[in-house]
């Protein structure tokens, strides 16, 4: 048995999402506003910050079973994909029929399977909200930014802490007692965000975050080298409230991505969304300043 606790959790998490690969793999065509404006600030950002050289390298380190390597693949972009579970690696090297430049597993904690100053975009879309320790968080960001030249782009996505709230309130009001048996309790909990799942739990242990305090931490684990662009609201002002959305198709189905993506830098949303996405460049010279 692993001695380190986060050894522990890594592999809890791990054995997680090799047994919900099909779950997970349809999460976002449940939630297809968090997958289209989560796509369409990525690839803006990517136009306008490296509008060359194409194809453009990128690493989606704990990529799941792989919906945005394989998007950003078809879009003409180099991708390589990294995730903990065997059995999403397999998965996206079946769906992707070869068409990423590499399938690894592993952490995000540990890149040393690439070299310094590789991809010019890296995405940790997953794996900041699965690390307990503040200590393994700063690890990951330090490798993300470690594999990206200067000027590369960073995206990392992170689980809003009034999300559990507002998902017990929905489904499950009478539950939230069981777990924080007064308002005081819920609130320590808030402080701290760590989640560590039980056996009926429907998701792993994973931490969240206050809207406010992601870009200070992720300026934090830059060490100076990681200029904040955006902090994005990821399913817009929908969140909770989009199942008649992905009924969509067509032009209404475009103007409501339109709507949500042009809304979802603003403060005032941000708390309300389940998911969180960061956009940030590693300084050009690679130093603060």
């Amino acid at each position: 048995m692993p001695s380190d606790p986060s050894d522990t959790n890594l592999e809890k998490v791990r054995t997680y999402y090799d047994r919900t690969v099909a779950q997970e793999w349809g999460r976002l065509d449940r939630h297809r506003t968090e997958f289209a404006v989560t796509m369409r600030a990525v690839t803006d950002a990517l136009a306008t910050h490296l509008p060359a050289p194409r194809p453009l390298r990128v690493l989606d380190a704990g990529g799941g079973p792989g919906r945005y390597s394989l998007a950003l693949a078809e879009a003409g972009h180099e991708v390589t994909l990294l995730d903990l579970s065997p059995a999403n690696v397999e998965h996206a090297r079946e769906v992707s029929r070869g068409r990423l430049a590499g399938y690894h597993c592993g952490s995000a904690t540990d890149l040393a399977a690439f070299a310094d100053e590789t991809f010019h975009a890296v995405l940790l879309l997953g794996p900041l909200y699965h690390l307990l320790e503040e200590t393994e968080r700063l690890r990951a960001v330090s490798e993300a930014l470690r594999v990206l030249v200067p000027g590369g782009l960073l995206f990392a996505a992170f689980i809003n802490v009034f999300a559990p709230i507002r998902d017990s309130a929905k489904y499950s009001p009478t539950e939230a007692p069981l777990f924080h048996p007064t308002p005081d309790a819920l609130l320590a909990w808030m402080a701290d965000g760590r989640w560590r799942a039980g056996p009926a739990s429907p998701f792993t242990d994973a931490w969240f975050v206050h809207p406010a305090a992601v870009a200070p931490f992720m300026e934090k684990a830059g060490e100076g080298a990681l200029e904040t662009l955006s902090l994005l609201a990821a399913e817009g002002v929908v969140s909770f409230i989009e199942e008649k959305l992905n009924e969509l198709e067509g032009p209404v189905w475009d103007y409501w991505v339109e709507v949500n993506y042009r809304l979802a830098g603003d403060p005032s949303i941000l708390g309300a969304a389940e998911h969180l996405l960061y956009v940030g460049r590693r300084r050009p010279n690679g130093s603060g300043g």
